[in-house]
């Protein structure tokens, strides 16, 4: 029904731009129809001089003969101006008829069919929405650990800076990872966040805290690949490129099996590479631990971080204790 309606208003809109062409006079005065005119008001002006004695009858002619030279002229050149204005407007109008219509009803058929849901803006509504619970759970999960008298579980504090982090809200990340970090439990993990966020606030640039947040990292677990991997980065920043590149080939060279951050060393170590003439490093580099079986589902599950939904699931189950 809507379609025969869009049809009905297309033609009325074709009817609408066509009276034009049915019933243009050209009345419009153009300059080039206006100039024959004074000229012949000029012819007028020459015969009075005549009759009153002002110029002699050989200068009569002579301008007489000048202007009617210049009409004829001028009116060559009207009559060719005219055609081709008048061909090139209908041209032009013709066209947008046609196209006009077309484009209108192609752009509303591909983006406003009323057949066809609103798929991509109510993925975002729903990214919105998703995104507001989160942080109205965050916030939640805040207040109640900064309110518990024995300052909040270290699993709470750390779920929220990853939920902070995700949320790239790294100044609040950092401040949750810090206050784990102060606890005579805290592991190379808990500094190893701290730092990646940390330089994360920075824009990627290693600062001090960052840096001593690393540092601490790999003195506790000198095998914490987040570690190595920003320690390169640091080495790199400092101007210490071999050594940063070094680092990277030698974990990969030491490793015994395929863990799912090692394509993330190989970029980093081929950036840091060719600022120092190094030949392009691949996965496949790696002989003995590409060799081994490659890595089962559970072993990428155990490997990666928890999704939205599980991290949302836990951050109400630590509000609702």
């Amino acid at each position: 029904m809507i379609w025969a309606f869009f049809i009905l208003l297309g033609l009325a809109a074709v009817i609408l731009m066509s009276m034009p062409l049915l019933r243009y006079k050209g009345s419009m005065v153009t300059s080039s129809q206006a100039t024959p005119a004074i000229l012949l008001d000029q012819l007028g002006e020459i015969a009075r001089d005549l009759e009153r004695g002002i110029i002699s009858e050989a200068e009569a002619k002579a301008a007489e003969r000048e202007i009617k030279r210049r009409i004829l002229q001028e009116s060559r050149r009207a009559k060719v101006a005219s055609s081709r204005t008048t061909k090139e407007g209908r041209k032009t109008l013709l066209f947008s008829i046609v196209l006009v219509p077309t484009l209108a009803i192609g752009y509303y058929a591909y983006m406003g069919s009323p057949e066809i849901s609103g798929i991509a803006y109510a993925e975002r509504t729903a990214e919105r929405e998703e995104a507001a619970k989160i942080d109205e759970l965050a916030t939640k999960l805040f207040n109640q650990l900064s309110n518990d008298s024995k300052g909040g579980q270290s699993e709470g504090w750390m779920l929220l800076g990853e939920t902070y982090s995700k949320m790239g809200q790294y100044e609040a990340a950092a401040n949750a990872f810090a206050i784990v970090s102060k606890r005579p439990e805290a592991s190379s993990g808990v500094f190893s966040m701290l730092g990646e966020v940390l330089i994360f606030a920075e824009q990627g640039i290693v600062t001090p805290p960052a840096e001593a947040a690393i540092d601490k990292a790999l003195a506790l677990d000198p095998n914490n690949p987040a570690g190595i991997y920003y320690k390169a980065v640091s080495l790199s920043q400092s101007g210490a490129s071999e050594q940063a590149y070094d680092l990277l080939v030698s974990t990969l060279n030491n490793l015994d099996g395929f863990y799912p951050w090692m394509e993330t060393f190989v970029i980093e170590a081929n950036r840091i590479g060719s600022e120092i003439n190094k030949a392009r490093i691949s996965l496949a580099s790696f002989a003995p631990m590409m060799s081994a079986p490659g890595p089962t589902g559970e072993d990428i599950a155990n490997a990666e971080s928890m999704t939205d939904e599980d991290r949302q699931a836990f951050i109400r189950s630590m509000v609702e204790r």
